[in-house]
């Protein structure tokens, strides 16, 4: 007669485990105070904003021909802060709350996932201006890093609305991948590095992530170098559509369709201890 008693666990998670870790803290992001949720996603903006000065400094220290590593390098340092601080980020979000609705499908969970979204995008975009504003009109830095901060500024914020929203696509896979893989370890160490893993790409190979962007897309309508319309219409709305698509198609909804069969399994096997049918929805 055949064994049937379950394999023991190995030594990382399974998909399903990582997707739970998501589950229930999401629930609970989502019924958070709006004041709560507004004040943490104007933090994240805030703080993001020093990916792009740190950038701009590191590029500033070596030679030319290794400046866009050195800026690729020092890009993920605000999100680090962000994330580990629990702050909140829109494109982290592209994830997070998609997963409690794709479980519960009804109309007051979409209405609390929309209600997240806007209060972190408003939030996270509002304190990208604020930094942005104030790194170009104060005595932040030094001037001598004000050519190099808006020369990032231009390369990262410069392209058609098309080539700008193909862009966040790879962005916001990047991120919502990073809030996925943060779910299978609760080691600090672990954390920065994926961290690190997933945003570097991002400034290496030009892809466009909103909030960091809209730091840089800020400071060049402060700096005068740009409208700030331009800046909005032109990459902050189209980087933003890319992120989502990229969050939610790209990682939710792939992520989930791979443990929907597991899930749907376990609650069988639930009802069935109870000795009773599954209902239909």
């Amino acid at each position: 007669m055949a064994d049937e008693r379950p394999p023991e666990k190995g030594t990382r998670l399974t998909a399903v485990e990582i997707h739970d870790n998501i589950l229930g803290p999401a629930r609970l992001e989502m019924r958070r105070p709006a004041a709560s949720l507004f004040w943490s996603a104007l933090a994240s903006g805030l703080v993001i904003g020093f990916s792009f000065v740190l950038g701009a400094f590191a590029a500033a220290t070596v030679p030319d021909r290794y400046d866009h590593a050195a800026i690729s390098a020092a890009y993920p340092v605000g999100f680090i802060l962000v994330i580990i601080a629990r702050s909140e980020l829109f494109t982290e979000n592209t994830l997070v709350p998609v997963i409690p609705f794709l479980e519960r499908r009804d109309l007051a969970t979409f209405k609390q996932l929309i209600r997240m979204w806007v209060l972190l995008l408003v939030g996270n975009l509002l304190g990208a201006a604020v930094f942005g504003w104030t790194l170009a009109r104060t005595g932040m830095v030094e001037s001598s890093l004000h050519p190099g901060l808006l020369t990032l500024a231009r390369s990262a914020t410069d392209g058609s609305f098309g080539t700008i929203l193909y862009g966040g696509v790879f962005a916001g896979w990047l991120i919502a991948l990073l809030a996925w893989l943060l779910a299978s370890t609760r080691y600090t160490g672990a954390q920065i590095a994926l961290i690190w893993l997933c945003t570097a790409p991002i400034a290496a190979l030009r892809f466009r992530h909103s909030i960091a962007g809209a730091v840089e897309a800020f400071y060049r309508a402060a700096a005068g170098d740009a409208g700030w319309g331009a800046m909005l219409g032109g990459f902050v709305a189209p980087a933003v559509v890319g992120n989502a698509i990229g969050g939610v198609l790209l990682v939710a909804l792939l992520n989930y369709g791979q443990v929907a069969p597991d899930k749907e399994e376990e609650r069988a096997r639930a009802w069935h201890r109870l000795g009773r049918q599954q209902p239909y929805d």
